[in-house]
């Protein structure tokens, strides 16, 4: 140990002359040193030996002693090596051994900042802005800048307002209000993020256009949904992200993914909540297309189904109604995808109460409600019309009191989080999450 420490004074005496030359105060720090080398050199044995003191830089030194009048040299040619050599940031390194600690006025200011996902920005179309905000607070983000007019013979004209580049883009677009200048204007928003070098573009549409015209049932008779899809796709689409489709095989016009989210989770838990005696209650399908629907949430309610055959002289007029099974004496929950006219819901309301219904509730994902739809639900024998906001409800609301809404955009939110992650969204078919 004692040899150790007889080198190392050795070697402090032998440059002695050239640190002096260059620091100026290091003779008193060498003198000091070795008056504590030779205090631990005197001490007893059993205390442990002292730790090899690390080399000081010549920045550390500088910086350390007061400067004079053979300092202002080192001192100059220090500050013009920091100015032509800046420290790079944080970001320029990938090992943890060469990370810079960031100084405390780099820290971010809050935990909210951390919360936020990276790399990402969410526009919103014209069709249903206040989704778009409440699906950008829950997942803590700010609605991305974008400028949506029409030029004065009505072309539309979008502007993206910051920058996309490398970046994964979600535009929310619904099928409500002018549905053509809608699309038109989603259509739009998607090329320009694409050509502005967006690193994906996924269109969240929570009603789908066109969905109702997905197969040739006469001749002649087009197929508007694939269509509208072949126009997503070529836009530059990469992902879509829509709820509850009139009918599962739209999916297959695409040849990009599609998660077709359902309302189905919270349905139930609003039934289960605002419905009194729903264990006895009976879900009615409107129409045999929506049977597998219905016997989904009956199963689920551990409760009766029931059917509703119709038959139809023309679109949106039906001529004849047949209910197959019973709801005497019990509560009839009508089912269906979504309510344009309210004709078809009106009448099959009526059938109910007639079979002996003693209450009688709608639950529809789409709360289109076009031409005479609120004055039949104001004259209609409904307790309650509860539809989703995939489309805005507020103006229908006003209008009829028994139309109520649930709030969806919890189930989107999620779905773009785990869509963004790279996770798996099977979670959100039986369950409401909970932002």
């Amino acid at each position: 140990m004692f040899g150790g420490i007889r080198d190392r004074l050795y070697r402090y005496q032998r440059n002695k002359s050239s640190r002096v030359e260059f620091y100026p105060n290091a003779a008193k720090a060498t003198a000091n040193l070795r008056e504590s080398l030779v205090e631990q050199k005197t001490q007893e044995s059993t205390i442990e030996p002292p730790s090899k003191p690390q080399p000081q830089s010549s920045t550390t030194t500088a910086t350390c002693t007061t400067p004079n009048e053979g300092d202002k040299s080192l001192q100059v040619s220090t500050d013009a090596h920091q100015h032509h050599h800046p420290t790079p940031p944080t970001s320029f390194f990938s090992s943890t051994s060469l990370a810079v600690h960031p100084s405390p006025n780099t820290l971010p200011s809050s935990s909210t900042e951390e919360l936020r996902m990276p790399n990402i920005k969410v526009f919103s179309g014209s069709s249903h802005a206040d989704l778009s905000q409440r699906i950008c607070e829950r997942l803590q983000l700010e609605v991305s800048k974008a400028s949506l007019k029409k030029f004065s013979n009505k072309e539309t004209n979008v502007e993206i307002g910051e920058s996309v580049r490398g970046e994964d883009v979600y535009i929310i677009q619904s099928a409500a209000g002018e549905i053509n200048d809608n699309l038109m204007e989603l259509l739009i928003m998607i090329n320009a993020c694409k050509i502005a070098s967006s690193c994906r573009v996924a269109a969240v549409i929570p009603a789908f256009p066109y969905a109702r015209q997905d197969k040739k049932d006469k001749s002649r008779a087009p197929i508007s949904a694939k269509l509208v899809a072949n126009m997503l796709s070529v836009a530059g689409a990469d992902h879509i992200i829509t709820m509850d489709l009139h009918a599962s095989q739209i999916q297959g016009f695409f040849d990009i993914p599609v998660d077709n989210l359902y309302a189905e989770p919270a349905i139930l838990k609003y039934i289960k909540e605002s419905i009194p005696n729903w264990q006895t209650s009976v879900i009615v399908s409107p129409d045999a297309g929506g049977a597998k629907r219905v016997t989904s949430i009956a199963d689920r309610l551990n409760v009766d189904f029931a059917l509703i055959h119709k038959e139809r002289k023309r679109a949106n007029e039906v001529e004849k109604m047949t209910l197959v099974g019973s709801v005497e004496g019990k509560v009839a929950i009508l089912v269906d995808d979504m309510a344009d006219t309210c004709g078809t819901i009106c009448m099959a309301a009526d059938k109910l109460v007639e079979a002996g219904a003693e209450k009688v509730y709608a639950f529809c994902v789409h709360g289109i409600f076009s031409g005479p739809a609120i004055s039949r639900l104001n004259a209609s024998k409904f307790e309650a019309v509860v539809v989703t906001n995939t489309i805005p409800q507020e103006e229908n609301m006003k209008q009829c009191s028994k139309i109520q809404c649930i709030d969806i955009s919890m189930i989107l939110a999620e779905a773009i989080r785990r869509t963004h992650n790279g996770e798996s969204v099977s979670y959100l078919f039986s369950h409401v999450p909970i932002c």
